[in-house]
């Protein structure tokens, strides 16, 4: 049950992080395996940025990929330029985007100043079209879409 448990809140928070990206105007896409060391790529800034995806519930970061296989438990560390950037998903809803990958590190805590807030998640310019729930962009000065 538990590793069933640790698999559903993966699942959450790639969701998230999902929305949170499509919320920002980012393509995002996501590999057809799981064997890749990233579970998103973001189109942003006229790059594609490999993303790796974490829950945690007590803000506490564990940077090692867990699976399992026929022996047991399989434990790796990240490698040298594995992601771009290194989302987070805290249990409390905060979201963090560190634009780095962490490589030396066997865990990280979130600090502030990679804290996605939920203003900054729309382009001022952009708007949701309620009927498709798609971005499009607006007219400033008449709101005309």
């Amino acid at each position: 049950m538990k590793m069933r448990e640790t698999q559903r809140k993966g699942d959450i928070a790639v969701a998230q992080a999902v929305a949170t990206f499509t919320k920002m105007g980012y393509e995002v896409a996501l590999p057809l395996t799981e064997s890749a060391a990233y579970d998103l790529l973001v189109d942003a800034e006229q790059n594609i940025y490999k993303v790796q995806v974490r829950f945690t519930s007590n803000g506490e970061v564990d940077l090692r990929r867990i699976h399992s296989n026929s022996k047991g438990y399989v434990v790796k560390k990240t490698k040298k330029n594995a992601y771009d950037w290194l989302y987070i998903l805290i249990a409390d809803g905060r979201e963090y985007l560190i634009k780095k990958c962490l490589d030396s590190r066997r865990s990280v805590k979130p600090l502030e100043e990679y804290r996605i807030l939920p203003a900054s998640l729309f382009n001022e310019n952009m708007a949701v079209e309620p009927q498709e729930k798609r971005l499009v962009k607006t007219d400033e000065a008449s709101g005309i879409m």
